[in-house]
């Protein structure tokens, strides 16, 4: 059972653990401006507090004996001190900033579509994962980010990086975890129902891992089809929007589909068997069964036929 490594594990009151190799001064700007904030504003209450105390008239003494226009000792501090430490936040954050931008020429380049509700990941060799985004450690990963419906948002707290994802745009993303093992990664921006179940998670893995893993093949064929197809119910994001117990979701349930006559929006009916099947899963937009809306992604190319099949045969499980 893999092990996905909480927010508050090993991190601070404010902040997850930090495992970029780059970006370790986020941290350093965040507490600097934090503390700042703090024993500015300890300092304004205990001094309007002083002054509350202090300097409160007496019935005998109405009148000001004199009257202060300036200070130019005072003026000039409270000018250049203010100043001095904004140039130095902008100096320090500028800094994280180039580092997010600047992408080094030997990055790993990796593409990372968002879809309602699930993020899909390429590698370079071809090869796609649904949930997982698999990098090397100690590597700089370049990260190309699209959407297919609407807006989502790719936030990685463990790596101190955010970046909204935009349909028909790219946008680039730099990475370099320094720590080998799984973090969790969300979507940050509000993008319809199933929101909240839009995660992933990033396996960070030694150079060796990665590239085993690039060159594996993820079907396992020493369990039962039916029991593949349910993990994959799970691994590939069909949780998200199909039940398997009868309950109403986004999407259709899986329960007593199989063989299950189907009516569509167009008017016509078919008989949900494997060809049925085959066609809404890497075709979803062809038919569109009654009382649903097409919010469906193709998995065409994300599912080899091994998958489909062992998806198909727990579906046929779930309808005995």
């Amino acid at each position: 059972m893999e092990i996905i490594q909480n927010l508050t594990e090993k991190g601070t009151f404010f902040l997850p653990s930090n495992i970029s190799a780059t970006l370790g001064e986020f941290d350093t700007l965040f507490y600097f401006i934090l503390w700042l904030s703090v024993i500015f504003m300890v300092g304004l209450i205990g001094v309007s507090a002083w002054f509350l105390i202090t300097s409160k008239r007496k019935s005998s003494d109405q009148l000001a004996e004199k009257q202060i226009t300036h200070n130019i000792p005072l003026e000039i501090i409270w000018t250049v001190v203010p100043t001095l430490l904004v140039l130095f936040i902008f100096w320090l954050g500028f800094k994280q900033y180039m580092l997010m931008r600047s992408i080094p020429p030997n990055a790993t380049t990796i593409y990372v579509s968002g879809k309602k509700w699930f993020w899909e990941f390429t590698y370079p060799n071809g090869k796609k994962t649904i949930g997982d985004l698999v990098v090397p450690v100690n590597t700089p990963v370049k990260l190309i980010l699209s959407s297919t419906d609407v807006l989502h948002s790719f936030y990685l707290p463990n790596l101190r990086i955010k970046r909204d994802v935009i349909p028909n745009r790219y946008t680039v993303l730099t990475i370099e975890p320094a720590k080998i093992g799984n973090f969790r990664i969300f979507c940050t921006e509000y993008c319809g129902d199933k929101h909240s179940n839009m995660l992933a998670t990033l396996k960070v893995m030694s150079n060796d891992d990665y590239y085993a893993f690039l060159k594996a093949v993820d079907f396992d064929d020493s369990i039962p089809l039916s029991e593949a197809g349910k993990q994959l119910y799970t691994k590939k994001g069909c949780v998200a929007c199909h039940s398997i117990d009868g309950s109403p979701m986004v999407g259709p349930t899986w329960k007593n589909l199989y063989n299950a006559n189907r009516v569509f929006t167009d008017g016509s009916e078919r008989i949900a068997d494997e060809a049925y099947l085959i066609e809404s899963i890497n075709y979803p937009q062809a038919h569109i069964v009654t009382g649903y809306q097409p919010v469906m992604p193709s998995y065409q190319g994300l599912l080899v036929d091994q998958e489909i099949t062992a998806i198909i045969e727990y579906i046929k499980e779930l309808s005995d």
